[in-house]
């Protein structure tokens, strides 16, 4: 296929930062209100809105909010609401915030925003979805005991020096810490003070640190627009107004593209393969850190046997499925975490992640075979139909298993059951590294609260402690290293097949002459160049 863009690759140099301050801090840039003009984007409904909560709205979060730093698509980590971050040890690590900057409030960020922010999402009783990004500072634990109610509000870990300089102390040494304080990691973004007397309404109405301030509160699946604010100190937005557009169904985003009624939409699983036809060179895949797996219902005996899960794995063939349905733009995968991820050992999978149906049916054999049926659940609405009903065939076929692909109703339905731990089968799972480091992927995917809950229901020791291990490598190399090592521990339990490394792609109308990334892979809408005439 041929593509207007492909972007993202992600160099070593940036996931093995060690500990220090990096050497390419952003320049400063006047406030502007935008120099472009309205750019419109398909969206599934948020839901939530704040930072620490956000599951879906990535991209309402980065408009409206600056992170501390930014990783771009050429890898490199700089500087936007922080002026440094620096340690001498990988455990305590200090940042110091830029002058100057205001909520869209008009009141100032300062190091107790970002201190009150934190604490307030990682407080237990909050329940905030994206808590678990801030489990390794001290003191999470005491806001999340096993048992019983917190006795504080506040982590130890977080010190306020003054009104621009907080500390942070981790429960281990981590080099990996500059790259989680970037964009993708939303529950470290601050809150203003006003936030905090009524958190329903602030996630109504929510106002941040960024680009973009919103100007009307949030109704469930009505149109979000943000309007560039005018005393944003970072770089120049290039569009003046952005405004998200809730869809129930990805199939009619994509033909709202094409006849102009909206600038940006993902592209559908299931339109892939006609992409191009449709739609030239308005086609974006962007190389990201995003992989797929088929998660097992653990819990369930008969996939109990590690014999079970690799003929499971073996039963499905990635590169027609590739081929036919996502038209080449994905690659089956090889490894435990994202190729693009810098140490990730391609290929550790073997002949496990091979299609080899007949090796596949004999494994099933000799583990016993699989009694009754098997259903494979996955999110309706959002084109994945073609993938999970091929995969069924593949194992129908190939295991002899009564395999059948069931959709839940929408999104929401099955993130709810998958996080009940009540998926009656196979079911999806996948996850976006939030930054490029294999860091991310094993600690969402194989780490308890680690992000991705129940994407794999399958919590070792001894892999939490092979991560924590690598995580103290503060050299760049030995730490990818070190991570790589650890998907030796997990191929031998092999708790669920890997599918594919993912790239991420979108279409666009005629008004988009540039789509822009970073190095998670979704666009950058703030910096979307628009067409002359647009």
């Amino acid at each position: 296929m041929s593509l207007r863009l492909a972007a993202g690759a992600l160099a070593a140099s940036l996931t093995l930062a060690a500990c220090g301050s990096s050497d390419t801090a952003s320049d400063d840039t006047t406030s502007t209100t935008g120099t472009g003009g309205a750019l419109s984007v398909a969206v599934t409904d948020p839901g939530q809105l704040i930072p620490g909560r956000q599951t879906v709205a990535y991209d309402f979060a980065m408009a409206v909010w600056a992170p501390l730093t930014w990783v771009d698509d050429a890898s490199n980590l700089t500087y936007i609401q922080a002026e440094s971050v620096e340690s001498d040890d990988a455990t305590t690590w200090t940042i110091t915030l830029k002058d100057g900057w205001t909520f869209q409030d008009g009141t100032p960020v300062t190091a107790q925003s970002y201190v009150d922010a934190w604490n307030t999402v990682a407080y237990g009783p909050n329940a905030f979805e994206n808590s678990g990004q801030l489990a390794h500072v001290v003191g999470y634990g005491d806001l999340n005991p096993a048992e019983g109610e917190p006795t504080t509000t506040e982590m130890s870990g977080l010190t306020v020096v003054d009104d621009l300089t907080f500390t942070v102390q981790l429960d281990g040494a981590d080099s990996q810490f500059p790259m989680q304080l970037s964009q993708a990691q939303t529950a470290m973004y601050p809150m203003p003070e006003s936030a905090y007397d009524d958190l329903d309404a602030y996630n109504t109405h929510p106002v941040g640190n960024g680009a973009f301030e919103l100007t009307n509160d949030y109704v469930e699946n009505e149109p979000l627009v943000l309007d560039a604010y005018a005393d944003y100190q970072g770089e120049a937005p290039t569009v003046s107004q952005i405004t998200f557009v809730p869809y129930t169904d990805t199939a009619t985003a994509y033909t709202d593209v094409l006849a102009g009624n909206i600038d940006v939409s993902d592209l559908p699983a299931d339109k892939m393969a006609q992409a191009e036809a449709d739609f030239g060179d308005h086609v974006y895949s962007f190389e990201a850190a995003g992989i797929s797996y088929l998660g097992l219902p653990l819990s369930d005996p008969r996939y109990a046997d590690v014999r079970v899960r690799q003929a499971i794995s073996m039963a499905i063939d990635r590169d027609t499925i590739n081929d036919v349905i996502y038209g080449g733009l994905y690659t089956p995968a090889t490894a435990f975490t994202p190729a693009i991820e810098p140490g990730t050992p391609e290929g550790i999978c073997g002949e496990l992640c091979e299609y080899d149906p007949e090796g596949a049916k004999a494994l099933l054999d000799e583990a016993g075979g699989f009694a009754g049926s098997m259903e494979i659940y996955y999110p309706g609405g959002v084109g994945l139909d073609d993938l999970y009903t091929a995969i069924a065939n593949n194992l129908r076929q190939n295991l002899g298993v009564d395999a059948v692909a069931t959709p839940s109703t929408d999104w929401a339905e099955f993130y709810q059951t998958r996080l009940d731990g009540d998926a009656p089968g196979p079911f999806f799972s996948r996850w976006g590294a939030l930054y490029p480091s294999q860091q991310n992927t094993l600690r969402a995917f194989y780490v308890e609260n680690g992000g991705c809950a129940n994407c794999i229901p399958w919590y070792d020791p001894e892999v939490a402690s092979a991560i924590s291990a690598a995580d103290a490598q503060v050299d760049g190399t030995e730490a990818a290293d070190a991570y790589g090592a650890v998907q030796e521990l997990i191929l031998a339990e092999f708790a669920a097949p890997p599918l594919f490394f993912e790239t991420y792609n979108f279409v666009t109308s005629d008004r988009v002459a540039e789509l822009t990334t970073s190095a998670v892979g979704n666009p950058d809408y703030a910096h979307t160049v628009l067409a002359e005439d647009a």
